[in-house]
């Protein structure tokens, strides 16, 4: 049996601070991984678990959305799969006990790790309003509360259906079904806080807000840029991808104000130059650009380019419009700007663009480094110039590759979790289900605090995820939650969100990926989209947690037969054969096709990508070159930019444990990396004890200071660019200010936000 958490919450009383590492894998990464399964699952359950993750007839990790090799049969998973599966597989369970012995406000006080080590929810759980302990309920009971808010409500808009990136297609499709037949389009997701920018920028480009390349892109890739990226900790198994494009002749360049481990050297725990030997360095270069001034070193490079004639002239004329303006806006460079705002130097910029205008198959890699700024719509755009300018997109080992995080979240999209969908999308829903879904734009991550928090939604309801932690300004999420007359969520283990109650409150438990899902017609397949558009389906294996739990499409499908009794969507239908599910699915969803016949082929099939066809579904049929003004945040003096990242020990919100093993932190979480010449400046000593005060005067400077306090942060001398500081979210999350968003995609700029440091 697999060991009971610890009843003490250590916090950070055992934080200790060492070198940070120069590889990443190897064995230490399989110990730590397997050392975490066996204490979550034991040793028989463990081996069982893993061997079937990520292969043909097993179930898809639930951790990142990096696709899997089509043809591979070797074990397909990496340290952070292997804590995420043992995080859901566990042994530990979270009884109707546990919820009488601590009560709500107990548990507020607790660590996210704490949280999270306590197991499986197993129970419907109901805290009443003025209640101080949550109570165990019947299922029939537990959607009775929400369909009873839901039918009180005098405007749909007044709900909102928040969505995790770990919910299958099915779920997700019949989630939004419901939320549209109800009424409303408010249907944030976890893309509204990372990949949004992504999305946006995309689609003004090139049409399609999503990725143009494959596996088999990057391995054949001369040039790869990984710009705010870290693989290592967040796509570990997208080092295996970089591995071999390395040994097939790519250069690799890393673009981040942060070294990381994973792109300096990767010893592959699967070959034998990984295990005994040393390992395969990555990384060509590695250039340590300031944060926020990768818009500056893409216009340069983009500079450069022109500047010496390499330009794709026939892609350009045939398959771009804008590049006479562009072209005319690049035509000079301020130098002395774009070397403060990159924090780099001349050589450094022209040694890129001679990498770039030497390639002739490019691919730019990049994640929340790149997204989460003022200006991260324009970075992406800038970025897409320079692969157009050189014919890199409809190329064999060419085009773009954001790198999304939960396992799902792209396919989430797919199936229409979106605010704002399109009118086309709608008219196909309309059609098959023979209803009217709302058209006017629901609300995102960010618009639903302000919505709580201003009464104009008094309903919230989660399917997965844990919203508290997610969202930026911890302090006006949490009040804004406060102010709900319902707080709802579908989870399969504790976290932050429960703590942080509407009037009334439920958590709902449900099954995780890795159980097995059975209905009327018997074992049940959902299916997932990877990072690369490839659908593959996902069978769960295990027992469930308890026989007390429902499958999200269960508890949709359910609630909205309450909900919606003259429906004429056949709910105990859909409930009952998730094939049916994936029959509308393909009439209502472009790409799907044939969807359950296609699933049957080994890893899955692709959904259509027009740009690798050079086709773009922008006005005039071309994709579009962008003009954009120099933008970059300043900084006054004695102040620092401050990024969110995650340790090695996490997902996302999921803190498996307390140590950054890459980064030489282990035992607690509460530091912020400093360059050790900024600490000079600012009379700090590595070690110090500090306080983070972020400093905000509204998007345009134009508003009274505000602060926002994080404290007791133990400072760590790190080779971060200049100016530049790191700790960790969701500890940091509070300091970003809710109005803080990227222009046109309204994403939390959680990676430029300006701090002072106050000694304690």
């Amino acid at each position: 049996m697999a060991r009971r958490p610890a009843k003490q919450d250590r916090g950070d009383a055992d934080l200790e601070v060492g070198p940070p590492k120069t590889s990443a894998a190897g064995v230490p990464a399989v110990a730590r991984a397997m050392t975490m399964a066996v204490e979550q699952m034991g040793v028989v359950r463990t081996a069982r678990t893993l061997l079937r993750m990520n292969q043909d007839k097993g179930f898809d990790c639930p951790g990142c959305a990096w696709p899997d090799p089509a043809q591979s049969h070797r074990a397909e998973f990496c340290e952070n799969g292997a804590k995420a599966v043992a995080e859901e597989a566990t042994l530990r369970r979270v009884e109707p006990g546990f919820f009488a012995e601590h009560s709500v406000a107990q548990l507020r006080e607790r660590s996210d790790h704490w949280l999270g080590q306590q197991g499986r929810l197993t129970t419907p759980m109901h805290k009443p309003v003025g209640a101080s302990h949550y109570e165990p309920v019947t299922w029939e009971t537990a959607l009775g509360v929400v369909a009873r808010h839901l039918r009180a409500l005098d405007d749909p808009d007044r709900a909102i259906f928040y969505t995790s990136g770990r919910t299958s297609n099915e779920a997700a499709f019949v989630y939004q079904l419901f939320v549209r037949e109800f009424g409303t389009n408010n249907l944030p997701d976890c893309s509204n806080m990372c990949h949004e920018s992504s999305g946006n920028a995309l689609l003004e480009t090139i049409g399609i807000g999503k990725g143009t390349v494959t596996l088999d892109d990057l391995t054949s890739a001369d040039l790869i840029l990984v710009a705010g990226q870290n693989p290592g900790t967040n796509h570990p198994r997208m080092l295996s991808t970089l591995e071999t494009a390395k040994e097939g002749g790519a250069r690799i360049l890393a673009i981040n104000p942060l070294p990381e481990a994973g792109l300096m050297t990767f010893r592959n725990p699967q070959t034998v130059k990984g295990v005994v030997g040393s390992g395969t360095p990555l990384a060509d270069r590695h250039l340590g650009v300031r944060l926020g001034g990768d818009q500056a070193l893409f216009q340069a490079v983009g500079h450069l380019l022109l500047e010496r004639g390499a330009v794709d002239h026939e892609f350009v004329e045939r398959h771009t419009s804008g590049y006479a303006a562009y072209a005319q806006a690049r035509a000079t460079l301020d130098w002395p700007e774009t070397l403060a705002a990159t924090g780099l130097t001349e050589a450094e910029i022209r040694a890129l663009a001679d990498d770039v205008a030497g390639a002739k198959r490019v691919i730019v890699c990049w994640a929340m480094g790149i997204t989460q700024h003022r200006h991260a719509v324009a970075t992406i755009q800038e970025m897409l110039n320079v692969l157009l300018l050189g014919g890199n997109i409809g190329r064999e080992g060419a085009g773009v590759c954001p790198v999304r995080g939960h396992s799902n979240v792209q396919g989430d999209r797919t199936m229409g979790i979106v605010e704002r969908p399109s009118s086309g999308f709608l008219d196909a829903l309309d059609a098959e289900f023979s209803i009217t879904a709302p058209r006017e734009h629901g609300v995102d991550a960010v618009d639903t605090v302000r919505a709580l928090r201003d009464r104009r939604a008094t309903v919230f309801f989660a399917m997965g995820g844990n919203f508290v932690r997610a969202m930026s300004d911890s302090d006006v999420t949490e009040k804004a939650l406060e102010a709900a007359d319902l707080t709802c969520h579908v989870s399969t283990k504790l976290n932050r969100s429960h703590t942080v109650t509407g009037a009334e409150a439920l958590i709902l438990p449900t099954l995780g990926r890795t159980e097995r899902d059975v209905q009327l017609s018997g074992e049940q397949v959902v299916t997932v989209e990877d990072s690369m558009a490839m659908v593959h389906a996902s069978r769960g294996r295990l027992a469930p947690a308890a026989d007390t739990l429902l499958s999200e499409v269960a508890i949709v499908c359910e609630l909205a037969r309450r909900v919606l009794p003259d429906s004429s969507v056949d709910w105990s239908g859909l409930r009952g054969d998730y094939r049916r599910i994936r029959g509308h699915i393909s009439r209502v969803v472009a790409g799907f096709d044939d969807f359950e016949e296609r699933l049957d082929g080994r890893g899955g099939f692709q959904l259509p990508l027009p740009p690798r066809q050079r086709e773009f579904h922008v006005e005039g049929g071309r994709a579009r070159f962008s003009v954009n003004a120099l933008e970059y945040p300043h900084c006054p003096p004695g102040r620092l930019l401050l990024q969110t990242v995650r340790s090695h020990d996490q997902y996302n919100t999921t803190i498996y444990g307390l140590d950054d093993r890459y980064r030489g932190v282990s035992g607690g979480r509460r530091v912020v990396f400093v360059n050790p010449t900024d600490l000079v400046e600012l009379g700090l000593g590595d070690g110090r004890l500090v306080d983070i005060v972020s400093e905000w005067r509204g998007v345009d400077g134009d508003r009274e200071l505000t602060e926002r306090r994080a404290d007791g942060f133990r400072v760590v001398a790190y080779p971060t660019a200049r100016g530049c500081a790191a700790a960790y979210f969701p500890e940091t999350n509070v300091l970003v200010p809710l109005d803080s968003t990227a222009r046109g995609s309204n994403t939390p700029t959680s990676k430029s936000v300006v701090v002072r440091l106050e000694p304690r």
